[in-house]
Order: C-alpha cells, then sequence, then structure tokens
C-alpha cells in the first residue's frame, strides 16, 4: 500500500503490519487487545481523578488516542493513552490555567509533536540524559503517592493545591476525618496487586490464599478443569481488574462508607462524548508556552522510551520514533476536542500487550474497541468504585514507575551523575517537572562542557629563542579557549620573530569560538614578526578554516 507523494514523510506502522496479514496473527492481536483493554480501564480512570478531572476523560483519552496511536504510530505493538508521568503535570495545569486552558494547552502540544515527528527531530530525544529521566520520573512517582494520600486515607479536603508543601499542610490539617474503610480498601487494593502476580509461580502451592483457592476448587467442581489448568487461567487474569471488582463487590455489599465515583462525580455516562472546541485566543497560546512545552517534551520522551522497551521485549523490527511522534501529535491534538487529557506510551499496558502475544497495531485498535464496549455497556456499575481502590493501584503504577534502586547505586556513580539526578528529582517534587527539566537540562549542558573543556589539553613540545612548538589534543571549543593563554603569554614574552608550530594532529574538532582564539593568536604572532605553523589538520578542523579563509593566512604542513 503506497501513500501519495505529499505524505510521503508518513509511514504507518500499520500499513506495512497488513501485508501478508494472517488469521492466526489476527486472533493473537485480539486475545492481546482484549487484555490490555481490561487492564487499561481502571488505570485510566485513576489517572484523570488523580489529575483532577471525571473519570470519562481518561477512558475516552484511552479509546481515543489509543486508537490513533495504534493506526497511526510507528511501533508494531506500543499502547497509547493517559500516563501516570502526566498526573502531576495536569493537575498543576489545572490549577494554574484552568480546564479549557488545559486543553488548548494539550492541542498545542500535540501540533509541536507532530513538526517534531514530520521534521525527523525524533532522535533528538535520546539526548535526554538518564539522570534526568530518572530523576524526574522518580520525583514524579513521589508525587502522584503523594497525592493519593488524601483518597488512600479518606480525607474530607474541598480541593488539594498543586505544590508539594501545601499538599502536605493540607493533608495534615485533616487528618481528623480520617476514615478507616478507606484505609482499608486502599491497602487491600496495593497489597493484592503486589501478590496477584506471585501467586501462580513456583512458589503458588499455598501462597494463594483462602479466597483464591476457594475459588480455583468452584471452578474445578463446576468445570471439571484440573487445577493447573484452572491456575493458569486465573493467572491470566489482571491484577487491577481483579482488585477493582472484588474490592467494589465487598464495599458495595457490605455498605461501607466510603467516597466512591457516584458519590463524587455522579457516574460515567454511556454516550460517546461531545465534540466541543475550547475557547481559543493566540493571546492565550502566548501564555500557555512553559505547559505545552512540556506536556510535548515528556509525551515525547515518554512514549520513545516506551517504544524503545517494545522493541527489546518484543524483537519485532525497530519503531519509527518521527513516525511514533507525528501520531502521538494527531492523538493529542485529536482528544482536546473531546474533552480528553494528554496520552503518551504507556510501558505497563505496552509490555502486558507484548506478553500476551501482540504482533501489529491490529491489538492496539482493538483494545480501544474493547474499551468502547465496555463503558458502553457497563458505565453504571462504576459509580460504586470506590476511591480508595483507585488509589492504591496509583500508588502501585507509583512504586512500578519510580526507578528506586538508582538511589543505592548513587555512592558509586559519578559527581555529575548524581548532582544531576538528585537536582532533577528535588526540583520536580518541590517546584514542578517543567522547572526541573529546564535545570536539569542546563545543569547537563554546563556539565558536559566543563567535561569536554577538561578533555581538551595544551603541551609545550619545545622552546628556544626562534621557535616554540605546542601540541593540541582533544576538542577546541568555546568551554576551552582559555587554555589557548600560555600560548599567547609565550609569544608576549619572546623576542620578535617567533616562529610558532601547532601540532593538531589530536585535535579532532573545532568550532567558531575555537578559530577566534586562533586568529587573535596569529595576528599577535604577525604583529611581532613571527609566523605561524599548523601540522596534521584533521578533517573538521580543516573544513572550519577553510571555509572561513584562515587557513590562506597560515603555514601548514
Amino acid at each position: 500500500m503506497h501513500l501519495p507523494a505529499y505524505l510521503a514523510p508518513f509511514r504507518p506502522r500499520l500499513l506495512s503490519a497488513l501485508a501478508g496479514y494472517t488469521r492466526e496473527r489476527f486472533l493473537k492481536d485480539a486475545g492481546a487487545g482484549l487484555t490490555v483493554g481490561i487492564v487499561a480501564l481502571p488505570l485510566a480512570m485513576a489517572f484523570a481523578i488523580a489529575s483532577g478531572l471525571k473519570p470519562e476523560a481518561g477512558i475516552w483519552t484511552a479509546i481515543i488516542a489509543g486508537a490513533l496511536i495504534s493506526a497511526l504510530g510507528g511501533s508494531a505493538v506500543q499502547i497509547g493513552g493517559p500516563a501516570g508521568a502526566f498526573i502531576v503535570i495536569v493537575y498543576g495545569i489545572l490549577e494554574r490555567y484552568g480546564l479549557a486552558n488545559l486543553l488548548i494547552a494539550t492541542a498545542c502540544a500535540g501540533v509541536l509533536l507532530f513538526l517534531l515527528g514530520l521534521f525527523k527531530l525524533g532522535t533528538l530525544v535520546r539526548y535526554v540524559p538518564v539522570s534526568i529521566v530518572v530523576g524526574f520520573t522518580n520525583g514524579i512517582a513521589v508525587l502522584i503517592a503523594l497525592s493519593q494520600a488524601k483518597d488512600l486515607l479518606g480525607l474530607v479536603v474541598p480541593k488539594m493545591p498543586a505544590d508539594f508543601f501545601s499538599q502536605i499542610k493540607v493533608l495534615g490539617s485533616h487528618l481528623d476525618s480520617f476514615n478507616p474503610y478507606a484505609l482499608g480498601l486502599g491497602l487491600a487494593s496495593l497489597l493484592g496487586l503486589f501478590v496477584w502476580p506471585r501467586l501462580f509461580g513456583t512458589q503458588a502451592r499455598v501462597a494463594g490464599g483462602f479466597f483464591t483457592m476457594r475459588l480455583i476448587r468452584l471452578m474445578q467442581a463446576v468445570e471439571g478443569v484440573q487445577l493447573k489448568r484452572a491456575t493458569r487461567m486465573a493467572s491470566r487474569m489482571p491484577g487491577p481488574i481483579v482488585a477493582l471488582v472484588t474490592l467494589t463487590a465487598f464495599a458495595y455489599f457490605l455498605a461501607l462508607p466510603v467516597e466512591t465515583i457516584g458519590t463524587r462525580f455522579h457516574g460515567i455516562p454511556r454516550a460517546l462524548p461531545a465534540f466541543a472546541l475550547p475557547d481559543f485566543s493566540w493571546a492565550t497560546v502566548r501564555l500557555l508556552v512553559a505547559p505545552t512545552i512540556t506536556i510535548a517534551m515528556l509525551g515525547a520522551v515518554e512514549s520513545l522510551l516506551c517504544a524503545r522497551v517494545a522493541d527489546q521485549v518484543s524483537g519485532l523490527p525497530r519503531h519509527d520514533p518521527n513516525q511514533e511522534l507525528m501520531a502521538q501529535g494527531v492523538a493529542n491534538f485529536v482528544v482536546p476536542f473531546f474533552g480528553g487529557m494528554p496520552a503518551t506510551g504507556t510501558i505497563a499496558r505496552t509490555v502486558t500487550n507484548v506478553r500476551t502475544g501482540a504482533s501489529s497495531p491490529v491489538a492496539g485498535l482493538v483494545h480501544a474497541l474493547t474499551l468502547a464496549l465496555i463503558v458502553l455497556a457497563a458505565a453504571p456499575l462504576a459509580v460504586h468504585v470506590p476511591l480508595a481502590v483507585l488509589s492504591g493501584i496509583l500508588l502501585y503504577v507509583a512504586w512500578n514507575m519510580g526507578e528506586w534502586r538508582e538511589f543505592a547505586r548513587l555512592p558509586q556513580a559519578s559527581s555529575h551523575y548524581r548532582l544531576i539526578m538528585l537536582g532533577t528529582f528535588f526540583l520536580t517534587v518541590v517546584f514542578d517537572l517543567t522547572v526541573a527539566l529546564q535545570v536539569g537540562l542546563i545543569l547537563a549542558c554546563v556539565l558536559f562542557v566543563r567535561r569536554m573543556s577538561s578533555l581538551f589539553q595544551v603541551v609545550e613540545v619545545s622552546r628556544d629563542a626562534d621557535s616554540a612548538s605546542f601540541q593540541l589534543y582533544g576538542s577546541l571549543f568555546f568551554g576551552a579557549v582559555a587554555k589557548l593563554d600560555p600560548i599567547l603569554s609565550v609569544v608576549e614574552s619572546a623576542p620578535k620573530g617567533l616562529v610558532v608550530r601547532l601540532d593538531v594532529q589530536s585535535l579532532q574538532s573545532l568550532d567558531t569560538s575555537g578559530l577566534d582564539v586562533l586568529e587573535q593568536l596569529h595576528k599577535a604572532i604577525v604583529l611581532r614578526g613571527g609566523r605561524l605553523v599548523i601540522a596534521g589538520l584533521n578533517a573538521q578542523p580543516l573544513a572550519v578554516m577553510e571555509r572561513s579563509g584562515f587557513l590562506a593566512k597560515i603555514e601548514m604542513v
């Protein structure tokens, strides 16, 4: 299948995946998509509620953005939708700018993401240092956990602030409204999610617990299946769904006095979301530059990291980062018109997709269709879901999101890594991700310049009354130009007519600042009646000197 010439840069992976597509592959993709669709339901609701939005905003984002990212993306198996990393960002933008401006910022971020992909800048995202990624990821995980303290403890708080210290203050001042039933449900949800994947491993003989073993025995009696087969079937049930269904039923039948989706949001509409245009003006867009860049940056980093993980886990052909960014851009541009939230690649759902047999974007489309059917058919049941159960699920997400082992490895890391990682982490927690990314990138650039300048060396080889010889090593750029000052001092203190020889065979690169210093050195030598001789020029420094005309002024050997 060929696209028109004007759409040549736009090559969705779905088109190539459908070539030679078989019934067997479709059945595997359909099974994987069905599983991921079920997994995505509680996560989509939880992410939206934690972000300060209604649960349907997360669900329809998972449906619409998930379908668009799968249909138009550059990865074969990536699942798109709302992600935990956006919780803190979205909540902060809502607090500061309001819902309408969040929708505008999301749409503008979509345009920016599309342009990044269109101009083939997807590989630039890989230049973000790992220390920054680890720092802001751990910081976001801490903030997600803190944001769930209210619902986990069942506190009656009219409105939570967005910043770290204000949240702690508000939580502390409302501890008198603590609800032990909510805490019990939240902890049961959290512990269940940790235990569930381990129930059916090699240690599952008695670890299944009373309820699980009774359930398996009941299945044996009714279905006549073997214990091993029943265990395998139960192990395929997604943990978040098990927690959501069992604990919701438990709270409903025991009439526990806890806040639910119904009491806070009055349920989830069964109808399709209406298309609506947010109030738009260029004056507003100018005020939303920082939120727009933050959403786009985080979405790009998260989606491409997720796509790389998918490549490693699946063993399928590598993703196209530029096509993936264009798909993310289209999805984020479209979802605000249906009241959605920012979307990106989601690692947990993508890995689930791969491990359940997905091999093409068809699985992602089935995932979106599954979610839509569940919402349209079972939306009234969502009113009974306790918010404490969703908080337990999000605490589990936050725990899995964090790279906690990196803190233990810090003593073995370089001082630059420690400074950037800890700086980004604390700035994310105390201020916000925008500040953390800006300061982290600036700090990374400054430390990189410092490290590269330390690699540049000037070694004096010989010196007498008529000549001086020096050898240059490394890269002569704006951060290292001061290291040529000793040569200039030699020229100024030597008798007139000094011949200065620079051996630059080990000089790998030269920028305009370095060239400017060499020109100043050449002028100082000529004014004293001397000559500058440069030997062993490599390709890059040679090209820079030739373009500037400096090569014609000096002697070269």
